[in-house]
């Protein structure tokens, strides 16, 4: 195996912390009697299932791709799952139903030219194949669930805190610093890929703990706020 102990504590640390996050969420959801938040906990065991392909991935000694591969087929699902739970929670006021629907078009708009304007850096991590696609059209579908999540909190304070919505677009610095990372310990140090050098792979891998960290704080304040409302 290539990682060294400190890293594969960050790895299942913030592999964990995800699996934290949406049992607290869903136990939030609950408790304010939504089951729109509930739906939303539930949809992000797809990420979290394929943190755990990532772990077998490494496991293996980077050697077995497939797993590399489900579980970013597995996060393409997952995150259609948050996309479409951000829809619901928006729809829930029919007043405004139709509002989310045009701002959804746009949002998906906007990730496309995105995704299509940046996805040269993820060339040299893949190679252009189906996994290259799979990797983009991912991309557009978290873009597009992060704008509409702006939305969610905007216009439904109660669900998500800002820490937990500023958490979900954290991830974006963990995904921009990997590839920085990556492209310096292949095309610079003359690694075979990231996992060779500890210390870069390790920081990468250390804002994704930092993100799903956010989101549980997050969720942990939403919750003592509504326990602070009911008692008062």
């Amino acid at each position: 195996m290539l990682l060294s102990p400190l890293n594969w504590l960050i790895h299942l640390s913030s592999s964990l912390e995800w699996g934290v996050a949406l049992i607290m969420l869903y136990r939030y959801g609950q408790f304010i009697g939504r089951k729109d938040v509930r739906r939303f906990a539930l949809f992000m065991l797809p990420h979290w299932i394929g943190s755990w392909f990532v772990l077998l991935y490494h496991i293996s000694g980077d050697a077995i791709m497939r797993f590399l591969e489900m579980s970013e087929v597995i996060n393409l699902v997952g995150s259609i799952a948050l996309l479409y739970a951000t829809i619901k929670i928006l729809k829930g006021d029919e007043k405004r139903a139709a509002k989310p629907a045009k701002a959804w078009m746009g949002s998906l708009f906007g990730g496309v030219m995105l995704v299509a304007g940046g996805s040269t850096p993820y060339s040299f991590m893949m190679g252009s194949s189906w996994f290259d696609a799979v990797l983009q059209v991912s991309s557009i579908v978290y873009l597009t669930f992060l704008v509409l999540l702006l939305k969610v909190r905007k216009k439904d304070p109660e669900v998500f805190s800002g820490l937990t919505v500023a958490g979900f677009w954290f991830v974006l610095v963990f995904i921009s610093v990997t590839v920085v990372c990556m492209y310096i310990a292949m095309h610079v140090l003359g690694y075979q890929s990231l996992s060779h050098d500890d210390f870069l792979h390790g920081f990468a891998e250390s804002l994704l703990s930092v993100s799903n960290l956010m989101i549980v704080i997050g969720i942990h304040k939403q919750r003592k706020l509504a326990e602070q409302r009911l008692r008062g």
